[in-house]
């Protein structure tokens, strides 16, 4: 099992960013200092694809260029939401301003709801904007939300359930996770990745209106949350070494 790393550590040439850092709402802070101290750790079925990411990271990570990271699951509505805005506000919190998280699905429906909810729960902000998307697959309602993690609007992001190769995404060069079988199984290659990691998590809609269901929402961001906090960390360390 591997555990977190979550050392302050710098990397060649860069000043530690406390502007972007002190930027995170203090309620995300909190919670991913609280899983990160838990005493839990990645599932060992992650561990590979742990150590795939953290070694493209390092490998493609350039001061002042942007690392693109896609979570790609099929209906773009809870695990690629949940792990999107994980990892943007993991790479906040370790300082690591190049790297970006966005979402896509092979066959969109809408942001779910309950994502919302998990996500809300630990501080992000999610509002609607008054805009809508293209309707799911299945007709789903697809409204626009504002999705924000720091003060500095900047950095924040409009959310809604799209394909993976939608023009809001980076169209090349990005590197794809993909989060659940399915997605997985149905893109052995996602058109304009430099790399293709398989990352699956269980799909919390398994409980939907069922007693546990937030709870089981809950679980899964932060088990995506966990591997983002330390592979952040791991990709980071190696990087001041290189």
């Amino acid at each position: 099992m591997v555990l977190l790393l979550l050392a302050g550590l710098l990397l060649p040439g860069q000043k530690e960013q406390p502007e972007l850092q002190g930027k995170i709402f203090p309620a995300i802070t909190n919670h991913l200092k609280s899983i990160s101290k838990d005493g839990k750790s990645i599932d060992t079925i992650h561990e590979k694809a742990q150590k795939e990411l953290a070694k493209v990271i390092v490998e493609q990570y350039q001061q002042g260029k942007e690392l693109s990271i896609v979570l790609v699951c099929t209906g773009n509505s809870r695990r690629s939401m949940m792990g999107a805005a994980m990892g943007n506000a993991s790479a906040a919190y370790h300082g690591l301003s190049e790297l970006r998280f966005y979402s896509g699905g092979t066959t969109p429906s809408a942001f779910n709801s309950r994502s919302i909810r998990a996500l809300k729960e630990i501080g992000f902000k999610i509002e609607p904007t008054g805009e809508k998307a293209k309707p799911g697959a299945k007709g789903e309602d697809n409204p626009f939300y504002q999705v924000s993690w720091l003060k500095d609007q900047g950095w924040n992001c409009i959310e809604y359930s799209k394909h993976y190769s939608d023009p809001k995404n980076p169209q090349k060069d990005f590197i794809a996770l993909m989060v659940c079988d399915e997605a997985d199984g149905a893109c052995p290659v996602v058109m304009g990745a430099k790399k293709r990691i398989s990352l699956p998590f269980t799909d919390p809609k398994a409980f939907d209106g069922k007693p546990e269901e937030a709870a089981k929402y809950s679980e899964r961001r932060d088990d995506i949350g966990r591997f983002m906090l330390s592979t952040l960390a791991i990709a980071k360390e190696q990087l001041k070494s290189k």
